[in-house]
């Protein structure tokens, strides 16, 4: 195992530790009596994992520490790390009432992740090579979640979590009729325009 796929590792390992600070925080919070170090320990193990993710890209680069391992588990990570915070900031208040993930984001966000790999696994199941080309959406979806994220776990402000909520809504179903299509592409490949 590679020293980036073990940073991967560690990424992994950190989901649960983030998790039950963030929860230990929002029940500290749905009790009347928010527990502040609960929470700044959450945001600190979920910006060290987060920042781990470039760090062992990074090095994978660099030192040409790439692995299939890495490869299959790199993104396993983050989407655990996503999912974990968007959950807990779902169902859990973290600061004046009402201070969570409206439901409806919750939806989308896990749906277009079901939907994409849901049709990785069908293409693969028909035997057909699936290679997934990055979108400029999908960058914008990733940042825009880690915005989202960091709105609602820096604590209330005097805006709604509504609006980057909005805007991240978009990107994500964007990017996800984005992955559709070149689903679709690789299913049913263009004619060729080499005929008569």
């Amino acid at each position: 195992m590679t020293f980036a796929t073990k940073i991967t590792v560690c990424r992994i390992l950190l989901v649960p530790v983030f998790s039950v600070l963030a929860i230990r925080y929002g029940m500290s919070t749905h009790s009347g009596a928010p527990e502040a170090i609960y929470r700044w320990w959450a945001l600190a193990v979920f910006i060290t994992a987060a920042v781990s993710d470039g760090v062992d890209g990074w090095i994978a680069r660099k030192f040409d520490q790439r692995s299939d391992l890495g490869a299959y588990l790199d993104p396993l990570a983050d989407k655990a790390l996503v999912t974990s915070a968007i959950l807990v900031l779902t169902f859990y208040d973290w600061g004046a009432s009402g201070w969570r993930l409206p439901i409806w984001f919750t939806i989308i966000v896990l749906l277009r992740d079901a939907i994409i790999l849901a049709g990785i696994r069908y293409l693969t199941a028909r035997k057909l090579t699936v290679k997934i080309i990055p979108h400029w959406t999908g960058k914008i979806c990733t940042v825009s979640l880690f915005v989202v994220l960091g709105w609602m776990m820096l604590g209330p402000i005097p805006l709604s979590p509504i609006y980057p909520c909005t805007f991240a809504g978009l990107f994500i179903v964007l990017s996800m009729w984005s992955y559709i299509r070149q689903g679709w592409n690789i299913l049913h490949p263009p004619a060729s325009s080499g005929g008569r």
